[in-house]
């Protein structure tokens, strides 16, 4: 191996959504309480919620107002 020459990287196990029946790949992370706000019927698993795209859009949409509120009060 020269030294321009990366070692191979050693594979990752993706991540998948925490929503039951999704198996998309996580790319988001939040913290279960803050999931659970758009989501509530989570399982208890972890302190993060990983959750796809998808998932993570219809987090946005469900949470608009509230995260809008608690901007406000800064």
């Amino acid at each position: 191996m020269t030294a321009t020459e990366r070692p191979p990287a050693p594979e990752e196990e993706v991540e998948t959504c925490l929503i039951p029946q999704c198996g998309q790949p996580a790319v988001r992370h939040l913290a279960l309480a803050e999931a659970r706000k758009g989501f509530p019927d989570l399982p208890e698993k972890g302190r993060r919620a990983p959750l796809c795209v998808e998932h993570y859009r219809a987090w946005k949409k469900a949470t608009r107002a509230q995260r809008k509120l608690d901007r406000l009060t800064w």
